[in-house]
Protein backbone atom coordinates (compact mmCIF):
# COMPACT_ATOMS: atom_id res chain seq x y z
CA UNK A 1 0.00 0.00 0.00
CA UNK A 2 1.43 3.57 -0.57
CA UNK A 3 0.13 7.23 -1.09
CA UNK A 4 0.56 8.92 -4.31
CA UNK A 5 0.26 12.36 -5.47
CA UNK A 6 -2.19 12.73 -8.03
CA UNK A 7 -2.05 16.64 -8.92
CA UNK A 8 -0.81 19.63 -7.85
CA UNK A 9 -2.18 23.15 -7.96
CA UNK A 10 -0.56 26.79 -7.41
CA UNK A 11 -2.10 30.62 -6.98
CA UNK A 12 0.11 33.23 -7.57
CA UNK A 13 -0.86 37.28 -7.26
CA UNK A 14 -0.47 39.22 -10.99
CA UNK A 15 1.12 42.18 -8.56
CA UNK A 16 4.82 41.63 -8.33
CA UNK A 17 7.03 43.52 -5.91
CA UNK A 18 10.41 44.00 -7.67
CA UNK A 19 14.23 44.50 -6.15
CA UNK A 20 13.82 48.41 -6.73
CA UNK A 21 10.83 48.43 -4.92
CA UNK A 22 12.36 46.77 -2.02
CA UNK A 23 15.00 48.79 -2.45
CA UNK A 24 12.95 51.68 -1.99
CA UNK A 25 11.58 50.39 0.94
CA UNK A 26 14.67 48.76 2.94
CA UNK A 27 17.51 51.54 1.35
CA UNK A 28 19.15 48.15 0.42
CA UNK A 29 21.13 48.49 -2.54
CA UNK A 30 19.13 46.60 -5.70
CA UNK A 31 21.62 44.80 -6.61
CA UNK A 32 22.57 43.35 -3.42
CA UNK A 33 18.36 42.80 -3.02
CA UNK A 34 18.60 40.65 -6.75
CA UNK A 35 21.83 39.46 -6.27
CA UNK A 36 22.83 38.24 -2.65
CA UNK A 37 19.10 38.04 -1.22
CA UNK A 38 18.22 36.81 -4.55
CA UNK A 39 15.06 38.54 -4.75
CA UNK A 40 14.33 39.88 -8.85
CA UNK A 41 10.76 39.78 -7.81
CA UNK A 42 8.07 38.54 -5.42
CA UNK A 43 4.24 37.94 -5.72
CA UNK A 44 2.13 40.58 -3.46
CA UNK A 45 -1.91 39.80 -2.71
CA UNK A 46 -4.16 42.73 -2.93
CA UNK A 47 -7.00 42.80 -0.43
CA UNK A 48 -9.30 40.91 -2.12
CA UNK A 49 -6.93 37.96 -2.51
CA UNK A 50 -7.04 36.80 1.37
CA UNK A 51 -5.43 33.73 2.41
CA UNK A 52 -7.74 30.84 2.06
CA UNK A 53 -8.97 32.68 -1.54
CA UNK A 54 -5.52 31.95 -2.51
CA UNK A 55 -5.90 28.24 -1.02
CA UNK A 56 -9.06 27.88 -2.62
CA UNK A 57 -7.87 29.06 -6.60
CA UNK A 58 -4.73 26.36 -5.62
CA UNK A 59 -7.14 23.51 -4.75
CA UNK A 60 -8.96 24.14 -7.70
CA UNK A 61 -6.07 23.82 -9.97
CA UNK A 62 -4.73 20.72 -8.09
CA UNK A 63 -8.07 19.15 -8.42
CA UNK A 64 -8.20 19.97 -11.66
CA UNK A 65 -4.60 18.55 -12.52
CA UNK A 66 -5.57 15.02 -10.34
CA UNK A 67 -8.89 14.82 -12.48
CA UNK A 68 -10.85 14.32 -9.10
CA UNK A 69 -14.26 15.63 -8.16
CA UNK A 70 -14.83 17.68 -4.77
CA UNK A 71 -17.13 14.92 -3.98
CA UNK A 72 -14.78 12.53 -4.41
CA UNK A 73 -12.37 14.05 -1.59
CA UNK A 74 -12.84 12.70 2.05
CA UNK A 75 -10.53 15.12 4.12
CA UNK A 76 -9.52 18.54 3.13
CA UNK A 77 -5.37 19.75 5.60
CA UNK A 78 -5.23 23.00 5.51
CA UNK A 79 -1.65 23.54 5.85
CA UNK A 80 -1.15 27.07 4.88
CA UNK A 81 -0.71 30.11 7.50
CA UNK A 82 -1.98 30.96 11.36
CA UNK A 83 -2.51 34.28 9.55
CA UNK A 84 -6.03 33.38 7.95
CA UNK A 85 -8.96 35.74 6.87
CA UNK A 86 -10.12 35.88 10.13
CA UNK A 87 -8.53 34.21 14.02
CA UNK A 88 -9.72 31.52 15.77
CA UNK A 89 -11.17 30.10 12.46
CA UNK A 90 -10.85 26.70 10.12
CA UNK A 91 -10.14 27.88 6.76
CA UNK A 92 -10.01 24.33 5.47
CA UNK A 93 -13.65 24.17 5.91
CA UNK A 94 -14.17 27.20 4.21
CA UNK A 95 -12.17 25.28 1.56
CA UNK A 96 -14.03 22.57 1.53
CA UNK A 97 -17.41 24.00 1.33
CA UNK A 98 -16.62 26.33 -1.36
CA UNK A 99 -15.20 23.85 -3.48
CA UNK A 100 -18.04 21.39 -2.91
CA UNK A 101 -16.39 18.57 -1.16
CA UNK A 102 -19.17 18.33 1.10
CA UNK A 103 -18.68 14.74 1.84
CA UNK A 104 -14.85 15.41 3.68
CA UNK A 105 -14.18 16.42 7.22
CA UNK A 106 -11.48 18.72 7.44
CA UNK A 107 -8.58 20.29 10.23
CA UNK A 108 -6.04 23.31 10.07
CA UNK A 109 -2.62 22.62 11.51
CA UNK A 110 0.33 24.34 11.10
CA UNK A 111 4.43 23.82 11.12
CA UNK A 112 5.33 27.74 10.05
CA UNK A 113 7.04 26.60 6.36
CA UNK A 114 7.65 23.39 7.38
CA UNK A 115 3.68 22.93 7.18
CA UNK A 116 3.38 20.93 3.57
CA UNK A 117 6.08 18.23 4.66
CA UNK A 118 4.41 18.07 7.96
CA UNK A 119 0.85 17.77 5.98
CA UNK A 120 2.30 15.38 3.31
CA UNK A 121 3.66 13.00 6.46
CA UNK A 122 0.42 13.65 8.62
CA UNK A 123 -1.82 12.78 5.88
CA UNK A 124 -0.13 9.60 4.57
CA UNK A 125 -0.15 8.21 7.99
CA UNK A 126 -3.89 8.85 8.25
CA UNK A 127 -4.50 6.98 4.82
CA UNK A 128 -2.31 4.12 5.43
CA UNK A 129 -4.36 3.84 8.85
CA UNK A 130 -7.98 4.66 7.60
CA UNK A 131 -9.79 2.64 5.42
CA UNK A 132 -12.36 5.41 5.08
CA UNK A 133 -9.96 7.64 4.01
CA UNK A 134 -8.89 7.44 -0.05
CA UNK A 135 -8.26 10.91 -1.35
CA UNK A 136 -7.05 13.93 0.38
CA UNK A 137 -6.53 17.38 -0.35
CA UNK A 138 -4.02 19.46 1.46
CA UNK A 139 -4.41 23.34 0.68
CA UNK A 140 -2.31 26.13 1.68
CA UNK A 141 -2.41 29.90 1.03
CA UNK A 142 -0.12 32.50 2.64
CA UNK A 143 0.21 36.23 2.65
CA UNK A 144 2.63 36.63 5.90
CA UNK A 145 4.20 39.61 4.00
CA UNK A 146 1.37 41.32 5.28
CA UNK A 147 3.64 40.87 8.77
CA UNK A 148 6.88 41.92 7.45
CA UNK A 149 7.84 45.74 8.48
CA UNK A 150 10.29 46.81 6.02
CA UNK A 151 11.33 49.64 7.32
CA UNK A 152 12.25 47.38 10.54
CA UNK A 153 16.47 46.43 9.91
CA UNK A 154 16.13 43.24 12.37
CA UNK A 155 13.50 41.27 9.89
CA UNK A 156 15.16 42.28 6.70
CA UNK A 157 16.20 38.60 5.99
CA UNK A 158 12.38 37.83 5.42
CA UNK A 159 11.94 40.43 2.56
CA UNK A 160 11.56 38.08 0.32
CA UNK A 161 8.77 37.12 1.80
CA UNK A 162 5.34 37.37 -0.60
CA UNK A 163 1.64 35.78 -1.41
CA UNK A 164 0.71 32.09 -2.98
CA UNK A 165 -1.37 29.38 -3.14
CA UNK A 166 -0.38 25.71 -3.53
CA UNK A 167 -2.43 22.25 -2.66
CA UNK A 168 -1.59 18.60 -3.91
CA UNK A 169 -4.22 15.84 -4.16
CA UNK A 170 -3.29 12.44 -2.40
CA UNK A 171 -4.81 9.09 -3.54
CA UNK A 172 -4.69 5.68 -1.38
CA UNK A 173 -2.70 3.11 -4.15
CA UNK A 174 -2.48 5.98 -7.10
CA UNK A 175 0.63 4.05 -9.00
CA UNK A 176 2.58 7.14 -9.36
CA UNK A 177 4.26 10.09 -7.44
CA UNK A 178 4.73 8.02 -3.92
CA UNK A 179 5.30 9.88 -0.50
CA UNK A 180 8.44 8.18 0.97
CA UNK A 181 9.85 8.84 4.47
CA UNK A 182 9.66 11.97 6.12
CA UNK A 183 11.85 13.60 8.87
CA UNK A 184 11.51 16.39 11.57
CA UNK A 185 13.53 18.21 13.74
CA UNK A 186 12.29 20.98 16.11
CA UNK A 187 14.16 23.70 18.80
CA UNK A 188 12.26 25.61 20.99
CA UNK A 189 14.68 27.69 22.14
CA UNK A 190 13.81 29.81 19.37
CA UNK A 191 10.28 30.14 19.91
CA UNK A 192 10.26 33.49 20.91
CA UNK A 193 13.06 35.08 19.51
CA UNK A 194 11.46 36.33 16.34
CA UNK A 195 8.02 36.90 17.21
CA UNK A 196 4.01 39.02 16.35
CA UNK A 197 4.35 40.77 19.97
CA UNK A 198 0.59 41.92 19.99
CA UNK A 199 -2.60 40.54 18.63
CA UNK A 200 -2.09 37.17 20.76
CA UNK A 201 -3.62 36.08 24.57
CA UNK A 202 -0.19 37.36 25.67
CA UNK A 203 -1.14 40.97 24.64
CA UNK A 204 -4.99 40.76 25.37
CA UNK A 205 -7.23 42.92 24.76
CA UNK A 206 -5.32 44.71 22.63
CA UNK A 207 -4.23 48.49 22.66
CA UNK A 208 -5.36 50.79 19.97
CA UNK A 209 -1.68 51.14 18.74
CA UNK A 210 -1.30 47.67 18.29
CA UNK A 211 -1.86 47.66 14.98
CA UNK A 212 0.98 49.32 14.38
CA UNK A 213 3.04 46.67 16.14
CA UNK A 214 1.62 44.22 13.68
CA UNK A 215 4.98 42.62 12.21
CA UNK A 216 7.37 40.29 13.20
CA UNK A 217 9.98 41.67 15.54
CA UNK A 218 13.29 40.15 17.06
CA UNK A 219 13.83 41.45 20.48
CA UNK A 220 17.96 40.07 20.49
CA UNK A 221 18.76 40.74 16.93
CA UNK A 222 22.60 39.83 17.91
CA UNK A 223 21.02 36.36 19.98
CA UNK A 224 18.42 35.55 17.56
CA UNK A 225 21.18 35.40 14.67
CA UNK A 226 24.14 33.73 16.23
CA UNK A 227 21.68 30.86 17.31
CA UNK A 228 20.05 30.73 13.69
CA UNK A 229 24.07 30.62 12.06
CA UNK A 230 24.72 27.65 14.37
CA UNK A 231 21.62 25.43 13.95
CA UNK A 232 19.89 26.24 10.66
CA UNK A 233 22.59 24.61 8.20
CA UNK A 234 23.34 21.57 10.54
CA UNK A 235 19.34 20.81 10.81
CA UNK A 236 18.72 21.24 6.93
CA UNK A 237 21.28 18.49 6.18
CA UNK A 238 19.80 16.02 8.94
CA UNK A 239 16.33 15.86 7.87
CA UNK A 240 17.34 15.63 4.39
CA UNK A 241 19.39 12.45 5.05
CA UNK A 242 17.70 10.95 7.81
CA UNK A 243 14.32 11.28 5.08
CA UNK A 244 16.26 10.05 2.51
CA UNK A 245 17.01 7.22 4.73
CA UNK A 246 13.98 6.23 5.56
CA UNK A 247 12.77 6.13 2.29
CA UNK A 248 15.45 3.04 1.72
CA UNK A 249 17.74 5.54 -0.56
CA UNK A 250 21.44 6.68 -0.02
CA UNK A 251 22.09 10.37 1.05
CA UNK A 252 23.91 11.18 -2.29
CA UNK A 253 20.75 9.51 -4.07
CA UNK A 254 18.89 12.62 -4.47
CA UNK A 255 17.86 13.50 -7.67
CA UNK A 256 15.97 16.77 -7.29
CA UNK A 257 15.87 19.15 -4.16
CA UNK A 258 12.78 21.26 -3.58
CA UNK A 259 13.96 23.74 -1.24
CA UNK A 260 12.58 26.57 0.10
CA UNK A 261 14.03 30.50 -1.14
CA UNK A 262 16.55 31.59 0.86
CA UNK A 263 19.65 34.04 -0.16
CA UNK A 264 21.55 33.06 -2.84
CA UNK A 265 25.12 31.84 -1.35
CA UNK A 266 22.85 29.33 1.45
CA UNK A 267 21.19 27.67 -1.59
CA UNK A 268 24.32 27.36 -3.53
CA UNK A 269 26.05 25.88 0.23
CA UNK A 270 22.96 23.37 0.40
CA UNK A 271 23.90 22.14 -3.02
CA UNK A 272 27.64 22.00 -2.63
CA UNK A 273 26.61 19.88 0.85
CA UNK A 274 24.63 17.74 -0.70
CA UNK A 275 26.58 16.72 -4.07
CA UNK A 276 23.77 18.45 -6.44
CA UNK A 277 24.59 20.41 -9.43
CA UNK A 278 22.24 23.72 -9.65
CA UNK A 279 20.32 21.96 -12.58
CA UNK A 280 18.76 19.88 -10.08
CA UNK A 281 17.29 22.54 -7.91
CA UNK A 282 15.17 25.62 -8.91
CA UNK A 283 16.55 29.28 -6.82
CA UNK A 284 13.19 30.46 -6.77
CA UNK A 285 14.45 34.44 -6.89
CA UNK A 286 11.67 35.20 -9.71
CA UNK A 287 8.92 34.15 -7.00
CA UNK A 288 10.60 34.87 -3.15
CA UNK A 289 9.78 33.15 -0.32
CA UNK A 290 6.15 31.69 -0.24
CA UNK A 291 6.19 30.35 2.97
CA UNK A 292 4.91 26.45 2.81
CA UNK A 293 4.34 26.84 -1.16
CA UNK A 294 8.32 26.91 -1.76
CA UNK A 295 8.22 23.01 -2.48
CA UNK A 296 5.37 22.20 -4.53
CA UNK A 297 5.71 25.34 -7.20
CA UNK A 298 9.52 24.27 -7.16
CA UNK A 299 8.07 20.34 -8.05
CA UNK A 300 6.00 22.61 -10.80
CA UNK A 301 8.87 24.29 -11.93
CA UNK A 302 11.21 21.22 -12.16
CA UNK A 303 8.70 19.29 -14.25
CA UNK A 304 8.27 22.19 -16.95
CA UNK A 305 11.89 22.68 -16.99
CA UNK A 306 12.47 18.51 -17.07
CA UNK A 307 14.38 18.49 -14.62
CA UNK A 308 12.56 16.10 -12.77
CA UNK A 309 11.73 12.87 -14.83
CA UNK A 310 10.18 9.45 -14.18
CA UNK A 311 12.31 7.77 -11.17
CA UNK A 312 13.32 11.41 -9.40
CA UNK A 313 13.81 10.78 -5.95
CA UNK A 314 12.85 14.62 -5.08
CA UNK A 315 13.73 15.62 -1.73
CA UNK A 316 11.50 18.75 -0.53
CA UNK A 317 12.93 20.14 2.62
CA UNK A 318 12.30 24.14 4.22
CA UNK A 319 11.68 25.60 7.63
CA UNK A 320 9.76 27.86 9.75
CA UNK A 321 9.61 29.83 12.66
CA UNK A 322 9.57 28.31 15.59
CA UNK A 323 11.89 26.63 14.88
CA UNK A 324 10.89 23.34 12.97
CA UNK A 325 12.94 21.98 10.03
CA UNK A 326 11.15 19.39 7.45
CA UNK A 327 11.78 17.33 5.06
CA UNK A 328 9.88 14.80 2.77
CA UNK A 329 11.09 12.35 0.44
CA UNK A 330 8.65 11.52 -2.77
CA UNK A 331 9.64 9.65 -6.62
CA UNK A 332 8.14 10.90 -9.11
CA UNK A 333 6.39 8.65 -11.76
CA UNK A 334 5.38 4.40 -11.62
CA UNK A 335 5.31 3.56 -8.04
CA UNK A 336 7.54 0.41 -7.56
CA UNK A 337 8.12 -1.54 -4.47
Amino acid sequence: MHIGMAGIGLYLPQHFATAADLAKATSVPEDVIALKFGIKKKPIANPAETTSYMGLKAAEAALEDAKVKPEDIDLVIWCGAQHKDYPCWLAGLYVAYQLGAFRAWSFDMEAMCGSMMAALDVAKSLMLGRDDLNTVLLVSGYRNNDLIDLSYPPTRFMMDIGSAGSACVLKKNFGHNAILGSAFRGDGSLSEMCIVPVLGSKAWPPNPEDVHNASFKVPDEKAFKQKLNDVTMPNFYAVIHEAMRKSGFKEDEIDYLAILHFKRSAHLAALQELGLKEDQSTYLDEYGHLGQNDQLLSIKLGLESGKIRNGSRIAMVGAGLGFVWASTVMQWGPYKE
